[in-house]
C-alpha cells in the first residue's frame, strides 16, 4: 500500500515590497503589464532575521554594561566598589597571560566572536529554497519540505511504486522507493525521468541534483 499523502504542506515563501508608485499620484493612468514568464534572473537566499541571537546578545550586553555602570557611579558617589568588580580587577592584574583559566576565557570569547561574525555575514533561513524571479518587484522561495512532498507525490505516479520517502537538502534531493512489481531497472528509468521533470516544474533558482534509490520490500516476520 501507499504512504498517505500528507495534506498539510508548507506554503511558499513571497516578498512583494508595497507599490509605490502606482497610485501615489491618485490617477488611474493604465500601466503595461510585465510578462510573467520572463526569467528575470537569479534570486539570492533569504536572509535571517536572527531575533533570537541578537536578543540575547543584547539582554547579555545591556545586564553587563548596566552592572559596571552602576558600579562606577557609585564609586563615584564615595561608596566602596562592589566585590566581584574588586576581585576581577585583581585576577586581571596579577593572573599571568599563559594562566589555565585566561587561555579559557579567552577561547571562549574568541569563539563567541566568530559565532557572532558567522552569523552576520550569512543568510540563513537554509530551510527554504529561492526561487527563480518571473516578477522585478516578487521573491519567492520553496521550503524544502513542501519540495520533498511535491518530488513524492509525482514518484507515487509511477507504475510498479509502492511507497516512496524525499529527503531535500539545499542542494540533493534523496529519493527512497520501494517497488513491489515491475523491474527495477524500469521503475529507477521511469523515476529519474519523471522526478528530473518534477524538479524542472519546481522554479526554483538552483534546481536539485536527484539520488534515486529502488529496492524490493523487506520480508515480512
Amino acid at each position: 500500500m501507499s504512504e498517505p499523502r500528507g495534506s498539510d504542506s508548507t506554503p511558499p515563501v513571497l516578498e512583494k515590497p508595497p507599490d509605490t508608485e502606482a497610485g501615489s499620484t491618485g490617477e488611474n493612468t493604465p500601466q503595461e503589464q510585465p510578462d510573467t514568464t520572463a526569467d528575470l534572473g537569479r534570486g539570492g537566499r533569504f536572509w535571517s532575521a536572527r531575533r533570537v541571537p541578537a536578543a540575547v546578545v543584547a539582554a547579555a550586553l545591556l545586564v553587563i554594561a548596566g552592572a559596571f555602570l552602576y558600579d562606577v557611579v557609585a564609586v563615584r558617589a564615595d561608596h566602596d566598589a562592589m566585590p566581584w568588580r574588586s576581585g576581577l580587577a585583581r585576577e586581571l592584574a596579577e593572573r599571568p597571560l599563559d594562566d589555565v583559566w585566561v587561555l579559557v576565557g579567552a577561547g571562549v570569547a574568541a569563539a563567541l566572536g566568530l559565532w557572532l561574525i558567522l552569523l552576520a555575514v550569512t543568510p540563513g533561513l537554509r530551510s527554504v529554497l529561492p526561487m527563480r524571479r518571473t516578477h522585478p518587484d516578487v521573491r519567492a522561495g520553496l521550503h524544502r519540505d513542501a519540495a520533498a512532498l511535491a518530488l513524492r507525490d509525482r514518484a507515487m505516479e509511477v507504475g510498479g511504486v509502492q511507497s516512496v520517502r524525499v529527503k531535500a537538502g539545499r542542494r540533493r534531493a534523496d529519493v527512497r522507493a520501494v517497488a513491489h512489481f515491475r523491474d527495477l531497472d524500469a521503475v529507477h528509468t521511469d523515476l529519474d525521468t519523471v522526478l528530473a521533470d518534477a524538479v524542472r516544474g519546481l522554479g526554483l533558482t538552483r534546481p536539485l541534483g536527484l539520488t534515486v534509490r529502488v529496492r524490493r520490500p523487506g520480508k515480512k516476520g
